[in-house]
């Protein structure tokens, strides 16, 4: 693949994984309650989702999950359940006793984390027509292997790079403990935000 076209999906991808959604509060709010290598592990969770569906992508598997409405639905009900579960756990946990502060958010580590990051991209069909589209253009389900896991994994690659940056980010210059020292507002919010994009996921889908 010549290196302009390689750097321009590149440069594309790193768009898509920077834009703000439902991904990066997970990770913030994974970050806040379990620390630097909890965030690393969200991305690596999610890189690798992310990565699925680039594959699927260059490989065609993309078309036909698209074209079989059902499983788009339940993908994206799915997801939103997900988004609602972590959104109503983060306000129950802000509604809890002041003096069970230091506990305010729910903390899942390791292997948890690591799924919480995969459910949230997998659990987006979006992401499939996303990379559908950024891709037909360069790499055919015609093309190379070569080609194909390049730019596969060149999108999960950047997708972990920046949430791992987005862990260091949080956890480094005093904003962790800011965070920390203001866990019941910083639930509340991030709760309030993942219920919205729940609804707003589902409503999405009941009426497309």
């Amino acid at each position: 693949m010549d290196f302009h076209v390689w750097l321009q999906i590149a440069l594309v991808c790193a768009v898509g994984a920077m834009s703000p959604g439902p991904s990066l509060v997970v990770v913030v709010r994974n970050v806040t309650a379990g620390g630097r290598m909890q965030g690393v592990m969200v991305a690596l969770g999610h890189g690798l989702g992310i990565t699925f569906y680039a594959f699927a992508a260059v490989t065609g598997l993309a078309l036909l999950m698209l074209a079989w409405p059902p499983l788009h639905t339940v993908a994206a009900w799915a997801g939103a359940l997900l988004l609602l579960a972590i959104g109503v756990s983060l306000w129950r946990a802000s509604l809890r006793p002041i003096e069970g502060a230091a506990e305010h958010a729910p903390s899942p580590r390791g292997a948890r984390g690591f799924a919480e990051g995969f459910a949230i991209a997998f659990l987006n069909p979006k992401i499939a027509a996303f990379f559908l589209a950024l891709f037909s253009p360069f790499v055919g389900v015609a093309g190379s292997w070569g080609d194909k896991i390049l730019v596969a994994g060149t999108a999960g690659v950047i997708d972990v790079g920046w949430y791992m940056i987005v862990a260091l980010i949080f956890t480094g210059s005093g904003v962790l403990a800011w965070l920390r020292r203001n866990g019941v507002l910083v639930d509340r919010l991030l709760g309030t935000l993942l219920i919205v994009l729940a609804l707003g996921l589902a409503a999405e889908s009941f009426f497309a």
